[in-house]
């Protein structure tokens, strides 16, 4: 009694650690949901402020928030060839390790941005203008290239697999193409089974000597029914029956032999 109590505890202990781990699990999805969706929503107002500041602010303002939205472009589109890719293509995750270190100079690049919007001194802020574009371009440059990369490696893979899919459709287009016309069959397109060079003329003398056996089994049991001899054996050679031959005025009767009876059953008088 105390063994099944404990067990029945033990099961409940472990059904209870079950549904905690459950629970904070749905937890840690749930809050990484949310970050997600809070990070995107973050991420869209910030992209329709820089542009809403482009074209409403001239100046160095507005080419501050234009710089800023070229260099998040640039980034969020070389991230997402990357990581999308990388489940297919192992080879991208020395380029995902490039383009992280890349996405630091990024970060701090747009953070650098981002006080001189602040800047109260417009003077100060325009000077840093050509040194600040010459980075961007910089850091925009290696990012299209890692994306540009990508792409072509994708686009090559995917032409040979083509290339591959497409050979191997001509071949089986070619197989089922091929077909032999057959008069007295169920069937009348089947494929010809031929059998291999070794055993042509071994098939064909067993097929002559099964059909010389069945043609004389044929014949056998033909003469036996009809009582004639078949075609190809040759005729037999016996002693014809006088009593079976035609009989002619002109003809001689047979002479008979001593010993032989006649008709009534006496023997012949001798002259």
């Amino acid at each position: 009694m105390e063994a099944a109590a404990a067990i029945l505890g033990l099961l409940f202990v472990l059904f209870v650690l079950a549904g905690v781990f459950v629970t904070v699990k749905a937890v840690k999805a749930a809050k990484r949901g949310v970050d997600r969706t809070v990070a995107q929503a973050r991420r869209t107002v910030e992209d329709t402020g820089l542009r809403a500041r482009q074209f409403a602010q001239p100046g160095v303002v507005g080419e501050l928030a234009q710089l800023r939205l070229s260099l998040r472009t640039s980034m969020r589109a070389t991230q997402d060839v990357l990581y999308g890719g990388s489940a297919d293509d192992a080879s991208l995750k020395e380029a995902i390790g490039l383009f992280e270190r890349l996405s630091a100079h990024g970060h701090e690049l747009d953070d650098e941005l981002k006080r001189l919007e602040r800047e109260p001194d417009r003077a100060t802020s325009a000077a840093r203008l050509p040194e600040l574009r010459e980075r961007l371009e910089r850091i925009t440059h290696s990012a299209e290239s890692l994306r540009w990369a990508a792409r072509d490696r994708a686009r090559k893979f995917a032409e040979d697999d083509l290339a591959s899919l497409s050979d191997q459709i001509d071949v089986e287009a070619g197989a089922l193409r091929h077909w032999t016309r057959v008069d007295d069959a169920a069937d009348p397109l089947r494929e010809p089974v031929s059998p291999p060079a070794g055993e042509q003329p071994r098939a064909r003398a067993t097929e002559g000597t099964r059909d010389a056996g069945s043609r004389r089994g044929r014949d056998a049991a033909g003469g036996g029914h009809s009582g004639s001899p078949a075609a190809e054996d040759p005729p037999a050679v016996t002693a014809r029956d006088p009593r079976t031959q035609p009989a002619y005025p002109w003809q001689k009767a047979p002479r008979r032999t001593e010993g032989t009876p006649t008709d009534g059953g006496h023997a012949p008088m001798r002259p």
